[in-house]
């Protein structure tokens, strides 16, 4: 499946801000982006689920935290 239904991008934003809201300021903008980005190819490779791409955007946000500390 390659397009997005209006489901997937409800939980597309849903947990990005959620993963987002613990970072200072709701994280900057590269960090969002590429956070979104990692979502985004979860979803189109059929992650739609808020657990599965939560889990995504968790392993997303540690490893690019990870490399900037």
């Amino acid at each position: 499946m390659t397009q997005i239904d209006e489901r997937t991008m409800a939980n597309l934003d849903v947990v990005l801000e959620e993963i987002c809201r613990s970072l200072p300021h709701g994280g900057d903008h590269e960090l969002r982006k590429a956070t979104a980005q990692k979502l985004l190819d979860s979803a189109l490779q059929g992650n739609r689920t808020l657990g599965e791409l939560t889990d995504v955007a968790r392993a997303a946000l540690a490893e690019m935290t990870k490399r900037s500390a």
